[in-house]
């Protein structure tokens, strides 16, 4: 029987590319995950990292804020430069008046672009806020931009005592998913959002309140996009004591009329800074009209 003649296998020369395809594969994964790490939001950062220690450490720690920087107690600062210009007399001022100055002090350029507007009676005053400088759009989770905004009001709200109502505004766009079913919770949420900023930020837990109306009180039509965008808004009603805040809860400060009920309760004397004395005598009322 003749003999199979023996062949000799060709050997491969192309067995790197596979090599190199997993090489490539696994760098592009790398980078993929170094992107994700640049571009991580800061406000599901902070709130992720809060949940983490609160959870791995002792309870209360989920409220409290993770200390970036050096931490300075916000209760001994005054609100603003501008409110000490006025020697004694600003002293004895009225905090709303002075809270309403140093905000329109502060954002300027906020109220100028019509983004920020200030506006209140002898009762309480109204700082809204556009949404889309707080939220991205369809979300509660503040933006990088909110921190920074609402690290100012704090810092001018915290050393007075006067109650603090937050209150959250969408426009008539429904919105149906699994963590925001209706208006409603998208509003509650992002006013939520604020009210946590600003106890993060030094104003006193007790003083706050959150609520959301939805789409059900607009400022404008909502049959156009500019109409829309005024409605989606937020809004912090600083009152003069809790029966005022209580009052305008009820009907939301868009729709709450400084009526004799609501003045019979404002006659009280406006709390004053925690590290001042009592103001005697009379006290002078904010500007009825817009600031800015």
């Amino acid at each position: 029987m003749a003999r199979r003649p023996h062949r000799e296998e060709h050997e491969n020369h192309e067995r790197w590319l596979v090599s190199y395809a997993d090489f490539i594969t696994l760098l592009f994964a790398f980078f993929v995950v170094m992107y994700s790490i640049s571009s991580v939001n800061e406000g599901k950062y902070k709130i992720l990292s809060e949940t983490l220690t609160g959870v791995f450490n002792q309870p209360d720690r989920s409220i409290k804020p993770i200390p970036v920087g050096d931490d300075r107690p916000r209760t001994t600062q005054q609100p603003n430069d501008s409110m000490q210009q006025g020697g004694e007399d600003n002293v004895d001022g009225d905090p709303l008046t002075q809270i309403a100055d140093a905000v329109r002090s502060q954002f300027g350029e906020l109220i100028k672009s019509d983004q920020l507007s200030v506006r209140g009676n002898e009762l309480w005053i109204e700082i809204t806020l556009n949404s889309s400088l707080l939220f991205p759009s369809g979300d509660a989770l503040p933006n990088d931009a909110a921190f920074t905004i609402i690290d100012k009001v704090a810092g001018i709200l915290a050393p007075y005592r006067n109650p603090v109502h937050v209150e959250g505004f969408t426009d008539n766009v429904p919105i149906h998913n699994a963590q925001y079913p209706t208006n409603w919770e998208l509003s509650a949420a992002r006013a939520a959002s604020i009210v946590r900023l600003l106890a993060q930020d030094g104003v006193a837990p007790s003083r706050l309140a959150a609520v959301g109306y939805g789409e059900f009180q607009p400022l404008a039509d909502n049959a156009t996009a500019e109409g829309r965008a005024r409605n989606r808004r937020v809004v912090l009603v600083i009152s003069r004591n809790l029966e005022v805040r209580r009052s305008v809860s009820g009907v939301g400060s868009a729709r709450a009329q400084p009526d004799a009920t609501l003045r019979q309760a404002g006659t009280q004397s406006a709390p004053q800074p925690v590290n001042e004395a009592s103001a005697t005598g009379a006290v002078k009322s904010p500007s009825p009209t817009p600031g800015g």
